[in-house]
C-alpha cells in the first residue's frame, strides 16, 4: 500500500487564502493579541509564527509581552484593558505561564467572546453545552485534515488517544455529535493496544513519541498525529513515521501536519469573532 502524507502546509495555506479575502470585505482591521510573559525561547518564536501569520491575511496584531515577574492581579487588570481595544477580535494568552501565576484566573479574565483559543472556565462550558461556534484550534485542525479526505466515517471505528482539553476531549466530543463511532484511550484503559489494532482512523494526541508502531494497526489505517515530543533536539510525533509507511493510507507528519492548520483555525476562530 502507498501511504499518502497529508500536507498541512497546503491545507493552511488554502485556509489563509480564504481568511484574508473575508477580511478585505471588512469594513476594519480585525485586532489579535497574544499575551506573552517572561521570555521563554519557545514561547517568544511561537508568539512570533502567530504574529506574522496574522499581518499576512490583514489583520493587526496588538503586543502583550510582559516580565516574568507581574503579579497574578496586575495580569489580570492589563488583560481587561486589552479586551476593551477597538476591533478586538481575539485574545489568548500563550501557555505555559511561570509557575507564581495562578492561568485559570488569568485565562478567565478573557471575555468569553474574545477567548479564540476556549480554553476559559466559560468557553469549555459553552463549548461542551454545544453554545458556541468557536472550537479549539487544534482539535479543529484534527478534524478539518479528515473532512479534507472526504471519507465516509459511518461504520468505522474511530479511536481518539489522549483525553487532553486542547485535543483529544474536544475531537471525540465533535466526533460523537455527528454520531461517529468513537473509543478514547487515556492512561486508564485497559488493553489500549487491542482497541488501536481494531481502528479504521486514529487521531492521537498522547505526547508519547513514536508510540504508535506500524505493526500495532491494520492496513489502510488514517492517521492524525497532533502529539509532540522532544528526541535528541528534534520534534517528534506519536506515530513512527517510518514503520507507518506503507501500512496507513493516509497519515500527517511531525512537523508540517496538525501544526500548520492549528494556527489557521486560530485566525479562523478570529474571523468568527469579527462577524459577530
Amino acid at each position: 500500500m502507498q501511504t499518502q502524507i497529508i500536507d498541512g502546509r497546503k491545507l493552511r495555506d488554502e485556509i489563509l487564502s480564504g481568511i484574508k479575502k473575508d477580511i478585505e470585505n471588512l469594513s476594519f482591521k480585525p485586532v489579535f493579541c497574544d499575551v506573552l510573559v517572561g521570555d521563554d525561547p519557545a514561547s517568544v518564536q511561537y508568539v512570533n509564527m502567530k504574529k506574522k501569520t496574522a499581518h499576512s491575511v490583514g489583520m493587526d496584531f496588538y503586543d502583550a509581552h510582559f516580565p516574568e515577574s507581574i503579579t497574578g492581579e496586575e495580569l489580570v487588570e492589563e488583560i481587561k484593558k486589552i479586551n476593551k481595544i477597538p476591533n478586538m477580535s481575539g485574545v489568548i494568552v500563550q501557555l505555559p505561564l511561570p509557575a507564581h501565576l495562578n492561568s485559570k484566573d488569568i485565562l478567565d479574565s478573557i471575555i468569553p467572546r474574545l477567548d479564540v483559543d476556549c480554553l476559559s472556565t466559560m468557553s469549555t462550558k459553552n463549548f461542551y453545552n454545544n453554545n458556541s461556534d468557536l472550537v479549539y484550534p487544534t482539535a479543529l485542525a484534527c478534524i478539518h485534515i479528515l473532512d479534507s479526505l472526504n471519507l465516509d466515517l459511518m461504520n468505522k471505528k474511530i479511536v481518539v488517544l489522549g483525553q487532553g482539553r486542547l485535543v483529544g476531549k474536544p475531537v471525540a466530543h465533535i466526533l460523537k455529535n455527528r454520531g461517529l463511532d468513537i473509543s478514547c484511550i487515556d492512561s486508564k484503559t485497559e488493553n489500549p493496544d487491542h482497541i488501536i489494532s481494531e481502528a479504521d482512523v486514529i487521531i492521537s494526541a498522547l505526547g508519547r513519541g513514536k508510540y504508535i508502531k506500524g505493526g500495532m494497526v491494520k492496513e489502510g489505517v488514517v492517521v492524525i498525529d497532533a502529539g509532540t515530543s522532544e528526541e535528541y533536539g528534534s520534534i517528534v510525533g506519536d506515530v513512527d513515521h517510518d514503520s507507518m509507511m506503507g501500512v496507513a493510507s493516509y497519515m500527517t507528519s511531525t512537523p508540517g501536519g496538525v501544526g500548520p492548520v492549528t494556527i489557521a483555525m486560530l485566525l479562523r476562530n478570529i474571523l468568527k469573532v469579527t462577524k459577530d
